[in-house]
């Protein structure tokens, strides 16, 4: 791994397949570093052609952290939002998309093909959006066009997004124990990771990096962005939505929404799939990922 200067960042990626290949770039989503794009799906895609970019967004992982922008107000700024506004961020999901595309700058790439996961689909929805010629194809994975008509998260998946795990520094047992009852409400319930995998996931995770604050700036910017409704009707390159049709996080109205507000694009929702991609269902991710790649001119 290594780290490129993007949108004026430092932010820390890899890259895998042949140098000649289709570029192809990850998006992660909240909090979530890159290694959640695992190995084996990463070298999947890499097998079936494709220059592979995977990159920590800003404040998470091994990528620059905004430290002078401090901690957010999240009760706050959900206030505003229930009162239908918009609060003020250190900053947005378009930032992030900026970001993306500084991501193909330093590197040199024109277009790529453009993939994303929750936060991450976001972002690339904005990407394919706002940068039609960076863009080849999109694909949006168990995200949303964030409409305030859409259904919410189910409350034990919503409360996972603000209970404050242990520090592991302190409690790593605690913190361990958080990450996977974390994971096991959000997961895909017809897959389920063993306790001995999701605990190897949470080791893992901690040894890279460990920085909160980071993932509660970037819940901000999801919560002071406006939906994507009228931006993703402008979308011209192939795209393909992926859900879980047992989405807890993100239920499967938000990926319906998205593909019904971009012309031509196709939707594949997943039985027993929730908000994660386990090793069963990667093989129709990535299907899907290759088939509207293929659609791109």
């Amino acid at each position: 791994m290594a780290k490129i200067r993007a949108n004026g960042l430092e932010l820390e990626y890899d890259v895998h397949g042949a140098s000649d290949a289709r570029p192809l770039l990850l998006i992660m989503g909240l909090g979530a570093q890159l290694t959640r794009w695992s190995s084996d799906f990463v070298g999947a895609l890499a097998a079936r052609g494709f220059r592979v970019i995977r990159f920590d967004n800003r404040d998470v992982g091994l990528s620059e952290k905004l430290e002078a922008a401090g901690p957010p107000d999240l009760a706050a700024m959900v206030g505003e939002r229930m009162a239908g506004r918009f609060p003020k961020a250190a900053y947005t999901l378009d930032d992030m998309a900026q970001d993306a595309v500084g991501v193909l700058d330093a590197l040199g790439i024109d277009k790529a093909h453009i993939v994303g996961a929750s936060m991450g689909g976001m972002i690339a929805q904005l990407v394919a959006a706002d940068h039609p010629d960076r863009t080849l194809s999109l694909t949006s994975i168990f995200s949303t066009t964030g409409h305030h008509d859409l259904p919410p998260a189910r409350p034990e998946a919503a409360a996972r997004l603000t209970a404050r795990a242990p520090d592991p520094t302190t409690d790593l047992e605690g913190y361990i124990a958080h990450s996977i009852t974390g994971a096991r409400v959000i997961g895909s319930p017809a897959y389920p990771y063993s306790e001995a995998e999701l605990r190897q996931q949470a080791i893992e995770t901690v040894n890279r990096s460990y920085y909160p604050v980071g993932f509660a700036r970037q819940y901000a910017a999801i919560l002071a962005s406006p939906h994507r409704r009228d931006k993703l009707a402008s979308v011209t390159a192939p795209a393909t939505v992926v859900h879980g049709l047992d989405d807890p996080l993100v239920p499967v109205e938000g990926g319906r929404d998205t593909a019904a507000h971009i012309k031509g694009a196709t939707l594949i929702e997943i039985p027993g799939m929730g908000h994660d991609i386990p090793p069963a269902v990667q093989p129709i991710v990535i299907d899907a990922i290759c088939a509207v790649a293929d659609r791109a001119v």
